[in-house]
């Protein structure tokens, strides 16, 4: 064998180990807490990160926005807008923002003011999506009508939190 092959064997064989170490990792590196979205209709939440845990609820509410608040592996511990806390897999949830209406029905508004003309009127349990949130309002999105809601008269956004 030459030095060069010697060289390049060493090589691979120091290198493969982290390769290793790599594919292993199934955490997000993204921060706890954040939110998320169910990604389907359907999705088991269990009682512990594996699915020899057993099944504590099925959500079939495809949007529903839930807080990630621990990973272990392929699974996600999240907190639903009840407060309920279970380990759903990560392939069950998305980036993709959602919101679910709270406290009583508010109204969507085409501006981001309390005086703005109405866009439609949502009922408590209502679910949508965020296209972005500035300081106490949020760009939401609900079956085609477009408006602005208060952060406060929702669940999917923290309080400070700013993104487009």
């Amino acid at each position: 064998m030459t030095g060069k092959a010697i060289l390049l064997i060493c090589m691979l064989a120091l290198t493969a180990p982290a390769f290793a170490a790599e594919e292993q990792d199934n955490t997000s590196h993204l921060p706890i807490p954040r939110f998320a979205s169910l990604r389907s209709g359907e999705v088991n939440m269990r009682t512990g990160p594996g699915t020899r845990y057993p099944i504590e609820w099925v959500y079939a509410k495809r949007g529903l926005p839930v807080e990630v608040i621990a990973e272990y592996d392929i699974w996600r511990r999240v907190r639903d807008p009840e407060g309920i806390e279970g380990w759903v897999n990560k392939t069950e949830l998305t980036g993709k923002r959602g919101l679910v209406i709270t406290g009583g029905n508010h109204e969507l508004r085409e501006d981001p003011d309390d005086t703005a003309a109405i866009a439609a009127h949502l009922e408590k349990g209502a679910l949508g999506t965020i296209a972005s949130c500035k300081q106490d309002w949020c760009k939401v999105k609900f079956d085609g009508a477009k408006g602005y809601l208060r952060k406060m008269d929702f669940w999917g956004a923290y309080p400070n939190e700013l993104f487009d």
